[in-house]
């Protein structure tokens, strides 16, 4: 995965941003490390300076519940994906939001074992769940509870704009070619356009892959295959990654965030267990 260029907004000198890179190690079966080089997101100055925390602590959620069930399911999952501890830990760290960074990191997960319908689906229902939920929060007339969100404010031009007006730097939900985003955004029926992803939502969340099928030996031997959908699914990852980091400093600045940060005796639990990973993996 040398090289791919990702469909990220432009960055402040001009340059596109790209996603993937050189394996550091192999890995066994499907699942392929991958490297995020985007450089271009501005991370919160309020983001903990240690990467390591919020992984396996969640944003500290292990405090916030007794539960061995679930956490024993959270702990294996970390410890079968702790080799891509730096790429699930961006949406853990700039979320701090449950809801939310759950669809980013299983969508990432399903990502390197080459699950490309369940990861694009997962990846596009995050920036949905991430747009949907802090509106909604920052909504002083409600109860600001998740579990009262609108079923009518779904993914869209009007959302996207919506957000755009209380202070989301919705740019960095356009793709690189899409120098007509917000030109998009202000058109209305019968000449609305959806930004590109607002129609790839609308698309893969509604079962739609025909744009995606192998025409090439004629419409009698057209096929679909998962694999077809790779590259869509990296660029939208890349997306992701740099939505979310944008959103993390927006969310922290207004005091959306669910949990605090850890403690430093929980950071260091954190640092000597991923160093024990670390060994084992070698």
């Amino acid at each position: 995965m040398a090289g791919r260029v990702s469909t990220r907004a432009p960055s402040s000198d001009g340059t596109q941003r790209s996603f993937g890179g050189a394996p550091t190690k192999p890995a066994p079966g499907p699942m392929k490390p991958l490297t995020y080089q985007r450089g271009a997101a501005p991370r919160s100055e309020h983001i903990p300076s240690s990467e390591l925390q919020g992984n396996l602590d969640l944003c500290n959620e292990s405090n916030v519940s007794n539960n061995g069930q679930r956490m024993d399911y959270i702990i294996n999952q970390n410890t079968r994906y702790a080799r891509f501890w730096k790429e699930r830990n961006i949406f853990f760290e700039s979320l701090c939001a449950s809801e939310q960074h759950w669809f980013f990191v299983q969508g990432h997960d399903a990502y390197v074992q080459e699950l490309y319908v369940p990861a694009l689906s997962s990846l596009l229902n995050g920036i949905e769940a991430s747009l949907r939920i802090t509106i909604h929060q920052l909504d002083r007339s409600t109860e600001n509870d998740p579990s009262e969100l609108s079923p009518y404010r779904v993914l869209s031009n009007k959302l996207i704009s919506q957000a755009s007006e209380l202070g989301m730097d919705v740019r960095y939900l356009a793709f690189n070619d899409e120098v007509d985003f917000f030109e998009k955004l202000k058109s209305s029926k019968p000449h609305r356009r959806d930004v590109e992803i607002v129609r790839l939502r609308n698309n893969i969340c509604h079962g739609n892959i025909t744009e995606f099928i192998n025409r090439e030996l004629g419409a009698e031997n057209s096929y679909f295959s998962p694999e077809l959908l790779k590259d869509t699914t990296e660029r939208i990852l890349a997306i992701s990654a740099d939505w979310c980091e944008v959103l993390g400093g927006f969310r922290r600045k207004r005091g959306l965030l669910h949990y605090e940060n850890p403690s430093a005796d929980q950071i260091q639990r954190d640092l000597s267990l991923y160093d024990k990973m670390e060994r084992d993996l070698e």
